[in-house]
C-alpha cells in the first residue's frame, strides 16, 4: 500500500510538471550480467514510476553487458561477452514490452572477442560492436524487416588500442573510440561509409582513462570524462570529423571518478556520474559556448546525490525522467524527475545484481 501511495503522489507531482508530455508508455531494459538476465519495466511517462512486467527478467547470453534498441522500437540487441558466448542476442519487443529471442545469436568470433558495447547508427541500418579483448569493432548490417544481423565485408575493423567506449555522431558519419593509454587517454576517430570504418585521427584527451563519452544532439562537440584524472575534455567536431580541443578544456571535475556521461534530449544539460563520489554532477550548456557551467540550483555543489557507485545513465525519450544504475553493495535502478536540469528522486528499484546498461524504448 505504501508503494502504491508513493507512486500516486509522484504521479500527481509529475502531471503538474509534465503538462503536454506524451502519455505513451515506454519500457526500460536493464542488463544484469552477473545473472545473465535482462530486466524489463514499464515506465509511466507522467510519473516516471517503473513496474516490472510479467515474465521479467529474461534469460540471455553469458555476461550480458550492453543493450541497444533499434530506432523502430521493435528490436533489442544484447552484447554477450562471456567466454562461451562472444555474440549478440536479438529480441523482438512486443507492444507490451515482452521480449522474444530470435535465434541463432550473431557471433563476433573468431576474430572478435569480448563484445562489451553496442552502438546503433541513427538510421538503424548498422550495429557497431566494440570487442574489448580483441581491440576491434565488428559491424553488422540490420535487416529492417526481421532485425537479423549480418556481418559486413571487412569486419571486424582494428582499433589497435584497448578500447573503453565509443560514440557515433548523430549524422552517422563519424565514430569515435576512447582508449586507455599512458600517460594520457586517446580518442580514435573513424569516418563511416555504409558501415565500413576508415581510420581518420588520433587525439589525446590530456587525461587518464576516458571512460565517459557523449556527443551533443547537433553533433558539434564531443565530451570525454577522464575517470582517473577527474576531468572532462571537450572537443569541437569538424566537418571532416577532426577533433579540436576547445579553450578552457580539460575542465576539472570537483568530484571523483567521472565514469559515465549523458545529455538530455535537447542538449541543454550535461550529467556526469561520479562513481567514487556517489553523485551526478549537472552542468548547463549554451549555444554560445561548449564549456559546461555547473548548475547552481543543485542540492550540493553542481550535483545531486545518488545510490552508491553510479555507473550508468539513461533518459526517457521525453527528457522528463532520468535513470541511474548503481553498483554498490545494494545495486538498483534509481529514477529521477527532471525539471530545468534539476533531479528530484522518485524511487530506487532493487535488482538482482548491478546493471551495466540501461535502454529506454522510443
Amino acid at each position: 500500500m505504501l508503494q502504491k501511495a508513493l507512486a500516486l503522489m509522484f504521479a500527481s507531482a509529475g502531471i503538474a510538471a509534465c503538462v503536454g508530455c506524451s502519455t505513451q508508455s515506454h519500457y526500460l531494459f536493464a542488463a544484469l550480467p552477473s545473472v545473465n538476465e535482462v530486466a524489463v519495466y514499464r515506465e509511466d511517462p507522467i510519473a516516471g514510476v517503473l513496474t516490472q512486467i510479467t515474465g521479467s527478467p529474461y534469460s540471455v547470453g553469458d555476461g550480458a553487458h550492453s543493450l541497444v534498441i533499434h530506432p523502430s522500437g521493435k528490436y533489442l540487441y544484447v552484447a554477450n561477452p562471456g567466454q562461451d558466448e562472444n555474440d549478440v542476442s536479438l529480441f523482438t519487443i512486443a507492444g507490451n514490452g515482452v521480449l522474444t529471442e530470435v535465434f541463432p545469436r550473431a557471433t563476433v568470433a573468431p576474430l572478435g572477442n569480448a563484445p562489451e558495447l553496442l552502438v546503433m547508427d541513427p538510421s538503424g541500418d548498422y550495429l557497431y560492436v566494440m570487442n574489448s579483448a580483441s581491440e576491434n569493432i565488428t559491424v553488422f548490417s540490420v535487416n529492417s524487416t526481421t532485425g537479423v544481423l549480418t556481418q559486413i565485408d571487412g569486419s571486424p575493423f582494428p582499433v589497435g588500442l584497448a578500447p573503453l567506449n565509443m560514440e557515433l555522431t548523430p549524422s552517422g558519419k563519424f565514430l569515435f573510440v576512447s582508449a586507455a593509454s599512458e600517460p594520457n587517454g586517446l580518442i580514435e576517430g573513424f569516418s563511416v561509409s555504409s558501415g565500413k570504418l576508415q581510420f581518420s585521427s588520433l587525439t589525446s584527451t590530456q587525461g587518464l582513462n576516458p571512460y565517459g563519452l557523449v556527443i551533443d544532439p547537433a553533433g558539434k562537440y564531443l565530451y570525454a570524462a577522464n575517470t582517473s584524472s577527474n576531468s572532462i575534455t571537450i572537443f569541437s567536431i569538424g566537418s571532416n570529423g577532426a577533433l579540436t580541443q576547445i579553450a578552457g578544456s580539460p575542465l576539472a571535475d570537483i568530484y571523483n571518478g567521472p565514469v559515465a556521461m549523458m545529455m538530455d534530449p535537447k542538449g541543454q544539460f550535461l550529467y556526469v556520474a561520479n562513481q567514487s563520489s556517489n553523485n551526478l554532477a549537472v552542468y548547463t550548456l549554451t549555444s554560445s559556448s561548449a564549456l559546461p557551467v555547473g548548475l547552481t540550483t543543485s542540492t550540493t555543489t553542481f550535483a545531486f546525490t545518488t545510490e552508491s557507485d553510479p555507473t550508468v545513465i539513461a533518459f526517457d525519450p521525453n527528457g522528463g525522467h532520468l535513470f541511474v544504475g548503481s553498483q554498490g553493495s545494494s545495486p538498483g535502478i534509481q529514477s529521477f524527475q527532471v525539471t530545468s536540469g534539476n533531479l528530484n528522486p522518485i524511487y530506487t528499484y532493487k535488482v538482482a545484481n548491478s546493471a551495466t546498461s540501461i535502454a529506454v524504448s522510443p
